[in-house]
């Protein structure tokens, strides 16, 4: 037996009394973890002998590979050595591991990059609340129907699917998406024009990246949606805001001297968030001027299924053969967020550099999830699923409107809300909308005040009102809050 020390003896009453107090830990992690913090904090210092592992079986009643098992990872961790013929003993460490004697964090540092991400990004949410714009009606969500596709469809994967991904997506899934778009958008593609993404912010990321430098302008829609916003700014792009008028983004309201644009982002079929759709002669003219000036044009068509009294408008992208458009649709608004499938369709010229860039830079993968969401397009489950929904939402702005009515017969101005998934109301000045924000979310209703999707100072006041994520009763009640809130503002 080796032979042993005081700081033997100690270790082993300690370890004796820290064995008895019967955590739920195993006795390996017990060990393990008693004698590494011994060693962190000091209690145990460099050339401290260890007991053996005989001993310490025998006086603690347990079996010696458990002690063996604790001293290996203690070993590997480089806490202990072993001398050859004398046992184990606390290594010689650079310093001591104890917190307390490590300096004061010096105060955090974020770039600008990271500080404007942070200032678009605002407070996190959560949970549901009613109002919250742009979250789907997750209670219509066909679970069973998609819980058993899952199930067969991981049970079946192919093996090679477990290896790393080079095709820019599932092929199945691209060939379904390519039907079902050229079918319902007008999209001219090809299934080797589609990326899948992890949804559309990585979309506009990944075209960032590729097709733009530091400086580079973009035109924004002015208002618009937050989440390119924070993806155009982060990527050091010079944002021009382009007001959104009766069209959509309209390109002669430009600021004069304006540099061209690398990339212009718009949301034609349903404007976000003034819900405005851009005509087709607008749309003409937006593909001449970005083939004129060398721009390419981002299509993000986040909604546009949702159309209530007409059928959707075609797409931007299939107006025009070899279209400087890059289309960006997503699953998160027709089926749920969590679900982080997106996908662009791309021109032909750049599809295959897209593809070998997405690999590289995200590590295309879910397969298994990627084959069940294409046999639930293929099999017309996704189009049906899409019609109820159509309905559903017709149905919740309605329920919406009817809440709202006190407030609209005494002024309240909201938009016509023939597509989409939210109401924009417009309100007279900021000083409401700001308390209107504020008491809402001390009842527990999410507001979302139109200013804050303003880039440029020429902001407008007003509530950005979700509607499709709430039941009908939700709706009633948080309307009929909002009305009253309204009101009572109105009337001093």
């Amino acid at each position: 037996m080796k032979r042993r020390n005081a700081a033997s003896d100690w270790i082993t009453e300690a370890l004796a009394i820290r064995l008895a107090a019967n955590e739920a830990a195993t006795l390996v992690q017990q060990l393990y973890r008693s004698l590494k913090d011994w060693i962190q904090h000091g209690e145990l210092t460099a050339g401290d002998a260890l007991p053996s592992s005989r001993y310490l079986s025998t006086v603690l009643g347990i079996s010696r590979n458990t002690v063996l098992a604790a001293m290996d990872r203690l070993l590997a961790e480089g806490l202990l050595i072993a001398r050859q013929g004398a046992g184990l003993y606390v290594a010689q460490l650079p310093t001591r591991l104890n917190r307390t004697e490590l300096p004061s964090p010096l105060p955090v540092r974020y770039s600008n990059r990271g500080n404007t991400l942070l200032t678009l990004s605002g407070a996190l949410s959560h949970g549901h609340r009613a109002f919250a714009p742009g979250v789907p009606a997750l209670d219509l969500f066909p679970r069973e129907l998609w819980q058993r596709l899952l199930r067969r469809h991981y049970y079946h994967a192919e093996m090679s699917w477990m290896d790393y991904q080079t095709n820019g997506g599932l092929p199945g899934l691209k060939a379904a998406l390519c039907d079902y778009l050229r079918l319902s958008r007008a999209v001219r593609c090809q299934p080797e024009q589609i990326v899948i993404t992890q949804g559309a912010q990585q979309a506009f990321e990944l075209t960032t990246q590729l097709l733009t430098d530091s400086g580079d302008s973009v035109w924004m829609e002015e208002p618009g949606y937050r989440g390119a916003q924070a993806c155009f700014l982060a990527s050091g792009l010079t944002t021009t805001p382009i007001p959104v008028d009766k069209g959509g983004l309209n390109p002669s309201l430009a600021p004069a001297g304006a540099p061209s644009p690398r990339l212009i982002y718009v949301t034609p079929s349903h404007q976000y968030p003034s819900g405005v759709t851009m005509p087709i002669p607008r749309r003409l003219a937006l593909l001449e001027y970005a083939s004129h000036a060398g721009s390419w044009i981002i299509e993000d068509d986040y909604d546009s299924e949702f159309r209530y009294d007409t059928p959707p408008t075609p797409s931007l992208q299939g107006l025009a053969e070899q279209a400087p458009v890059i289309y960006v649709g997503t699953f998160s608004k027709v089926l749920y967020p969590g679900l982080r499938l997106g996908y662009l369709v791309l021109p032909d010229r750049l599809a295959e550099d897209f593809k070998r860039a997405h690999t590289r830079l995200h590590r295309e993968g879910n397969y298994p999830i990627q084959s069940a969401l294409a046999e639930l397009i293929a099999n017309g489950h996704f189009t049906r699923h899409i019609a109820r929904m159509r309905a559903a939402y017709c149905q919740r702005q309605a329920c919406l409107r009817t809440a709202l009515a006190p407030a609209v017969a005494a002024g309240l101005q909201l938009s016509d809300g023939h597509a989409g998934m939210h109401l924009l109301a417009e309100l007279d000045n900021f000083e409401t909308e700001e308390i209107l924000v504020r008491r809402a979310n001390e009842a527990g209703i999410t507001l979302s005040p139109l200013s804050r999707y303003y880039l440029g100072e020429n902001k407008r006041p007003g509530l950005v009102l979700g509607y499709a994520g709430s039941t009908e009763s939700e709706l009633i009640n948080a309307g009929a809050w909002l009305s009253n809130a309204w009101l009572n503002l109105r009337q001093g």
